[in-house]
């Protein structure tokens, strides 16, 4: 006998015991409700992946449902936000036992590690895609956002860049070579949650790097109404994106390619001693809008973009 709609939720999605005391009625009604503790205030973010668009056709399951998790909490970590809960919905063509197994595997693991609560969501028939509504909680007034950045301000980023996108060349087939970390960094990417708690009340504003530095650093330009230089030859690179850009000169790979998931803020230099983490200063704030490259010894304005839905 097929199992129903209400049997995949049963079997794969529901999970006791609740790990936050924030969510006081989860799956099994119309709606789960929240209690928001006092002088703290709501973050929510919705990411959604289908395929065919964000990830290839027979992608491994469990590394998609870590991967749905961790792009979602990766934006709460951007406002330095305690992930506490999401919804999850499903679009699926059939109902595959073995892939819901291995999905819900991947998903929980992860949610695990961050103490999340899965406390509704949605299943339903069509092409593959996948939706998650994550939340969290952040003091009063504390959020970092895109606005705040200050000219004076250095620029830093957690980790390495340009794995994920060289991870991408490697699945498509389009680079011939194999690197664990870069086919890690791109399947299954692990959200700075710490580093956003630790910088929260620091850095002056914040985003993750989802669509590249090149995109996603202009959004915080754009939105604080200022400008920056970013040093090329500061960037955090690992030794497969080096080798890679030496052999075939595509050093805008670590700028423009996206899905690392790491963090870019902006900090007074006086503060840069107070922080307890990893990160790489790559840049200034400026007066001049828009947004430079050093390289070479020369600098130049930096036109090219990260990935957008619907452009041509």
């Amino acid at each position: 006998m097929a199992i129903s709609e209400f049997g995949v939720i049963e079997k794969y999605f529901f999970r006791h015991p609740k790990n936050q005391e924030i969510n006081s009625l989860g799956i099994g009604d119309d709606c789960a409700l929240m209690q928001i503790p006092k002088g703290y205030e709501l973050a929510v973010t919705t990411d959604t992946m289908v395929e065919g668009v964000h990830f290839f056709a027979g992608t491994n399951p469990r590394s998609l449902g870590h991967k749905l998790l961790a792009v979602n909490l990766s934006d709460l970590a951007a406002m330095g936000a305690k992930p506490t809960s999401v919804t999850l919905a499903l679009t699926l063509p059939c109902i595959d036992e073995s892939w819901l197994k291995e999905f819900s595997v991947g998903f929980f693991e992860l949610a695990k590690q961050y103490s999340v609560d899965l406390i509704g969501g949605d299943t339903t028939s069509g092409k593959l895609t996948l939706t998650i509504q994550a939340m969290g909680i952040i003091p009063n007034k504390q959020a970092m956002q895109r606005s705040t950045a200050n000219v004076g301000d250095v620029i830093c980023v957690t980790g390495t860049l340009g794995d994920a996108g060289l991870g991408l060349k490697i699945e498509a087939g389009d680079y011939l070579t194999s690197s664990k970390k870069a086919l890690s960094q791109f399947h299954t990417p692990m959200p700075r949650i710490k580093e956003g708690l630790a910088i929260r009340g620091v850095a002056s504003a914040c985003i993750d790097l989802s669509d590249g530095i090149a995109s996603d650093l202009k959004h915080i330009l754009q939105k604080s109404q200022v400008g920056a230089t970013v040093d090329w030859h500061k960037l955090p690179l690992s030794i497969e994106v080096n080798e890679y850009i030496n052999q075939t000169d595509d050093w805008s790979l670590p700028l423009v390619a996206g899905e690392d998931y790491e963090l870019c803020f902006t900090i007074p230099p006086e503060k840069l001693s107070t922080l307890d983490i990893m990160y790489t200063q790559i840049g200034t704030i400026e007066t001049e809008l828009g947004l430079r490259v050093q390289r070479l010894g020369q600098t130049t304005a930096l036109v090219v973009k990260g990935f957008e839905h619907f452009s041509e």
